[in-house]
C-alpha cells in the first residue's frame, strides 16, 4: 500500500515538474557574427551593421513541452535591465530560420532600442526537437518564452512587447488569444484567413499544409481556421494593443488581410493601428527604415514606457 501511495504521488507530481521547467534556460552560448555578414549588412543598411557592434548575440536552448528548443537571444551590450521582445519567426522549416546572416540582423537591431529580445526557432527546426505544425503546439514554444525571460536578471519580464512578421504574424496572433502578459504587439504581412489563403496559393498545401498540420486531410477547414485571426478576434487579449503593418503591393501574403483584420479588430474594439505602405512588398523593402521608427515608437509607448490605453468610446467635440 505505502508502495502504491509513494508511486501516485510520484504521478501527481509529474505534471508540476514539467509545468515548471516550462522555458527553462538550459544551454546558451555567444556567438560572434562573420566579418562576412558584418560586410554584407554594412553594405545592406548601416543600421544593422551598428547594431550589431552594439549588441550580443547568443544562441540558446530551452524547454517547451518537454522538448528541447532553440532559438537566439540578443541584448543590449550596456548592462542594465531592459524591457523585452519576442520576435516570432515567418517561414516554415529551414525557409525562414533564424541563422547568423538571416534574421539576427533584425533582432539585433530590435534589441539596440534597449531591448532584450529571444526568438525561438520552433520545435523541429534549427536542430530543436519535436515536430513543427504550423501554428498548433509549436505556439506553446511562443509562450514558453515569456518565463525564459522572467529568468533572465537582465530582462524586465513585467514589460514584453511581441514581433512577428508573415508566418511570424500568425503565430503572435496565436499567442495572444493565450497570454495577456504582452503589452504591445506588432503584426506585419501575417495571413488571417488561411482558407482564401489557399484559393490564391495552392501550391502551400501539398508543400506545407498537408505535410505539417496534423490531422490536414481529416479536418482540412478547421485546422485553417484555428490558425486564421480572421475567424475569432473577439479571443484575443484586449490589453494588447496591436500595430498592423502592410505593404500594398505584397504577393506572398494578400494585402487585403490587413483590411480586413482591422475591420475585424474595430468591431471587436481592440486598439490597433494599421500603416498600409504604399508599394511596399512583403517585407516593406521599400519603406523599411520608416517601419522601424514606428515600430519603435509603438513598442517604446506601450512596452518600454507603459502607456496606457486609447479610450475607444466615442468621444470629443
Amino acid at each position: 500500500m505505502k508502495k502504491l501511495f509513494v508511486l501516485f504521488s510520484l504521478f501527481a507530481f509529474l505534471p508540476f515538474t514539467l509545468r515548471a521547467q516550462e522555458g527553462q534556460l538550459i544551454e546558451q552560448k555567444v556567438v560572434s557574427v562573420p566579418d562576412s555578414v558584418l560586410t554584407r549588412t554594412s553594405r545592406i543598411n548601416p543600421a544593422y551593421r551598428e547594431a550589431l557592434d552594439r549588441t550580443e548575440v547568443r544562441e540558446i536552448t530551452y524547454l517547451s513541452d518537454g522538448l528541447k528548443v532553440k532559438g537566439f537571444l540578443v541584448t543590449p551590450r550596456k548592462s542594465g535591465k531592459y524591457p523585452c521582445i519576442i520576435y516570432n519567426r515567418g517561414g516554415n522549416r529551414d525557409y525562414g530560420a533564424i541563422t547568423l546572416s538571416n534574421q539576427v540582423p533584425i533582432l539585433a537591431r530590435l534589441a539596440s532600442w534597449g531591448y532584450v529580445v529571444v526568438a525561438s526557432q520552433y520545435r523541429g527546426n534549427g536542430g530543436s526537437e519535436g515536430r513543427e505544425d504550423f501554428g498548433g503546439r509549436d505556439v506553446q514554444d511562443v509562450l514558453n518564452l515569456i518565463p525564459l525571460l522572467a529568468g533572465l536578471p537582465q530582462a524586465d519580464a513585467s514589460r514584453i512587447g511581441m514581433y512577428g512578421w508573415s508566418r511570424g504574424g500568425m503565430m503572435t496572433y496565436l499567442a495572444l488569444t493565450k497570454t495577456d502578459k504582452i503589452r504591445g504587439a506588432i503584426i506585419g504581412a501575417a495571413p488571417v484567413d488561411l482558407v482564401q489563403y489557399l484559393e490564391r496559393r495552392p501550391a502551400m498545401e501539398k508543400y506545407v499544409f498537408a505535410p505539417l498540420i496534423p490531422n490536414y486531410e481529416a479536418n482540412r477547414t478547421q485546422e485553417l481556421k484555428a490558425r486564421s485571426a480572421a475567424y475569432w478576434p473577439e479571443q484575443l487579449c484586449k490589453t494588447t494593443p496591436i500595430l498592423l503593418l502592410q505593404g500594398s503591393a505584397d504577393w506572398r501574403t494578400n494585402p487585403e488581410d490587413a483590411l480586413t483584420m482591422a475591420n475585424k479588430l474595430y468591431q471587436s474594439r481592440h486598439p490597433f493601428r494599421l500603416v498600409f505602405f504604399e508599394g511596399g512588398d512583403h517585407g516593406v523593402g521599400e519603406h523599411r527604415d520608416e517601419m522601424y521608427r514606428m515600430a519603435k515608437d509603438w513598442l517604446d509607448a506601450y512596452v518600454r514606457d507603459r502607456k496606457s490605453l486609447p479610450n475607444l468610446e466615442p468621444h470629443g467635440e
